[in-house]
């Protein structure tokens, strides 16, 4: 992997955690991502379950952790099985782990190979009554393929059909949304990555590039700071492409005058960042891109600071809603009676503001955490509002990854990426002189 080592000790205290909610005499068990072919000998290049990766540490195919803390024998309380390595993998694929390796990478002392396990699996099974499947319930889920795990289960239900079944996923939304600091140092990295693409990007626009070339100038920078690259398809939309949300053809000319809005992060170690700025082609924004995005601005910085213990984000967005009406109302783009008139289930905002303003993000852009729960100290969020306007052939987007303290106002992981206005015509300006 590219990235440097994680302490295990992150990995052995997420899975003490997990452990201590599961049921008596249960066990857990947890498979990596398959590798997906695109046709003939070619696949797309492998990402690990981020379930298996955050019990584990474990970044290779073919890996599966089970997790039994009522098991009779010590060493089968965590066990972990992996591909087994020799010199001809090394030779065609690079080093694998060893068992050596793989306890120091993860903490876990009893590792086998894949071949063994069918035989140890029974074993384990035979002295369990429960076992945890791992099924995606994200909110926002729409798998198609059948994935290694759900092939795991249907195998797993039909050999031991005496069994009791739970589910590892409520343990995990909420585990995985509640950040440790040795995660949030690692999602600082990928902030401080993406400040390094963003900045980079700046002394590179000017009018005639074209989109893809902005694309390609943040893909130098993530991958030269030990990025695998984006954390999701990035968006770079000049001109009237910023109004398609989900834009990513990043194939048009930006054109003097115009602004491009840029949804990018990188990835780092698994952990994703994900930023939204827009900037001016030109190097600086006429009156009225200006006026549109210091609402934009203000409507972000007063969002963050509901970010505290204790909010329902349901509720967070309804007041985040009542921010960008005042704000349209400013700019002309409401009227009094457009929000007399508006319908509760379709705001009258959301003509011009028509997504949501926050998301968890950790080891997923869009990462687990249980929506109708509380916000707690340690979750991460995006806070990204937007006001686009087709009329005028723009739109604007800022956004920040900001981590909810104890007490207080968040702590913003892109505190240093610029934003402000001045300081991203000074920038742009700069290069110039």
């Amino acid at each position: 992997m590219k990235y440097h080592p994680i302490d295990s000790k992150l990995f052995t205290k997420n899975r003490k955690n997990f452990m201590a909610q599961m049921k008596p005499k249960s066990l857990a068990a947890f498979n990596s991502n398959d590798i997906y072919p695109v046709g003939a000998d070619s696949t797309v290049p492998f990402q690990q379950a981020r379930d298996l990766f955050y019990l584990s540490g474990v970044d290779q195919e073919e890996s599966i952790l089970v997790l039994f803390p009522d098991a009779p024998e010590a060493k089968h309380r965590e066990v972990l099985f992996l591909k087994e390595t020799n010199e001809h993998i090394a030779v065609w694929e690079g080093e694998k782990l060893t068992k050596e390796r793989a306890l120091e990478v993860s903490g876990i002392k009893t590792v086998y190979w894949l071949k063994e396990f069918d035989k140890v699996f029974f074993e384990l099974m035979t002295q369990a009554e429960t076992i945890y499947f791992n099924t995606n319930e994200h909110y926002r889920q729409a798998v198609e393929t059948e994935t290694r795990e759900d092939r795991f289960i249907k195998r797993t239900k039909a050999k031991f059909p005496a069994h009791s079944w739970a589910k590892s996923n409520p343990i995990l939304q909420r585990l995985r949304s509640v950040k440790d600091p040795i995660e949030i140092d690692v999602m600082q990295q990928a902030c401080t990555i993406t400040e390094k693409g963003f900045r980079r990007v700046l002394d590179f626009v000017r009018p005639g590039v074209w989109e893809h070339e902005i694309e390609a100038e943040y893909m130098h920078e993530f991958l030269r700071n030990r990025s695998r690259g984006f954390a999701y398809t990035p968006i770079i939309a000049s001109g009237n492409n910023a109004n398609v949300l989900h834009y990513i053809e990043n194939n048009q000319e930006c054109k003097a005058g115009d602004l491009i809005l840029m949804d990018v992060g990188a990835e780092y170690a698994n952990y994703s960042s994900d930023m939204s700025r827009t900037i001016p082609v030109s190097g600086r924004f006429t009156d009225r891109q200006r006026q549109v995005y210091d609402a934009v601005n203000r409507v972000k910085n007063d969002a963050t600071k509901m970010l505290v213990p204790g909010t329902l984000w349901k509720e967070y967005h309804v007041e985040v809603g009542k921010l960008m009406t005042s704000e349209l109302l400013g700019l002309g783009l409401l009227d009094k009676a457009d929000v007399q008139n508006e319908d509760p289930d379709w705001p009258a905002y959301k003509k011009y503001f028509m997504h949501g303003t926050s998301h968890h993000i950790g080891l997923d852009t869009h990462d687990y955490g249980i929506l109708w729960e509380p916000m707690k100290a340690n979750m991460v969020f995006t806070v990204e509002p937007g006001i686009y306007i087709p009329d005028e052939g723009f739109g604007i987007r800022l956004e920040d990854d900001v981590v909810i303290q104890e007490n207080g106002a968040p702590f913003n992981l892109m505190r240093n990426i610029p934003i402000e206005a001045e300081e991203i015509e000074e920038i742009m300006q700069s290069k110039d002189t």
